[in-house]
């Protein structure tokens, strides 16, 4: 009988929590980089009225247009947005919590699928429990990952439709619950604009906009990221950054082992750790093409939804007095 695959297993913390610290007591220069970065507020609104701009003008032509018009340009746009729900969920647009959570409902407004609030809560908890598999949303259930196995064409259905495992991973998470009045107002926003969408603009701008979101998230050279960042390709690195030339359009997402060291630092100065301390991230694997990390995991029998690695599980209360001696004042707010 074939054994099934698992996961990478490491019964230490995470890495970016040592690895935070060192750098802190080398550099500390790297805290007058903390702090948000509001001219971000304005790349929102930039983006979200370009979107629906690119809608309107697209209600009366073909599906298949419609379909090339979303792939070459709408995901990128999308994308884009996804990642400044990212930035406000971290509260680096805006300097106050309730600034960030609203624009992070701006950023829905092109999106179709209600986003901002869900991830706001279960993106933290990534953070909080990277590795963890009872509790980090990031990591596939046993059941997802033995169903979509080691088939390149599993595999690329799987990224293909990826926004639908993200949606169904917080089942898996435990001790916390997924609804509050912000997910719940979030849900009506999104289901009151889709139908404004479809009655006053038209169907076909609809479709616009939901296949934007489905490229952003899927089977598209952006949706390398969603691979480069935590799948094992070299032996004990849990993360990876990606330094290509995509960045420019995705607000430096790339730059991820640099974002979990340090994740109240705006897009803006990101690259500006590893200027500062590159003795800890030029030694790195890093990626330089999204298209070849995804092209990588879906024809590499060795790579999978498994090849990740899982720490041992920490409760949420011994982690909250853990991070309080790591972070400061700010950053737990951000966290409860």
């Amino acid at each position: 009988m074939k054994q099934q695959r698992d996961f990478i297993f490491d019964n230490e913390p995470n890495h970016h929590i040592k690895r935070r610290a060192e750098i802190l007591s080398k550099h500390p220069e790297i805290r007058n980089l903390y702090g948000a970065y509001p001219p971000s507020a304005i790349y929102i609104i930039l983006i979200v009225t370009i979107q629906l701009i690119f809608a309107y003008f697209l209600r009366n032509q073909a599906w298949w247009i419609v379909a090339l018009a979303a792939y070459a340009v709408g995901a990128f746009f999308n994308h884009s947005l996804y990642v400044m729900i990212h930035e406000c969920t971290h509260n680096v647009v805006l300097r106050s919590a309730f600034g960030n959570k609203i624009m992070g409902l701006v950023c829905d407004i092109p999106l179709v699928l209600p986003s901002a609030m869900g991830f706001r809560k279960y993106h933290m908890i990534h953070h909080k429990h990277l590795g963890e598999y009872s509790y980090d949303p990031d990591i596939v259930s046993y059941t997802e990952g033995h169903l979509v196995g080691n088939s390149s064409i599993k595999k690329a259905l799987w990224i293909m439709f990826f926004s639908i495992s993200q949606g169904l991973r917080p089942l898996k998470v435990k001790f916390y619950k997924p609804l509050n009045s912000w997910t719940a107002f979030n849900t009506i926003m999104n289901i009151g604009i889709n139908i404004a969408v479809y009655v006053y603009i038209g169907p076909t701008a609809l479709l616009y906009l939901g296949l934007s979101t489905l490229f952003a998230l899927g089977l598209h050279p952006l949706g390398g990221r969603w691979i480069q960042e935590h799948f094992i390709t070299t032996k004990g690195q849990e993360t990876y950054s990606y330094y290509g030339p995509l960045n420019k359009l995705a607000f430096n997402m790339g730059f991820h082992n640099e974002h979990h060291d340090f994740m109240n630092i705006a897009w803006i100065n990101q690259p500006k750790v590893k200027a500062m301390a590159p003795e800890y991230y030029e030694t790195l694997t890093s990626y330089n093409s999204w298209t070849k990390v995804l092209l990588n995991f879906i024809f590499n029998k060795n790579i999978d939804s498994f090849t990740r690695m899982v720490h041992p599980d920490r409760h949420p209360k011994a982690v909250k007095d853990n991070e309080k001696i790591l972070y400061s004042k700010e950053v737990i707010e951000n966290f409860y």
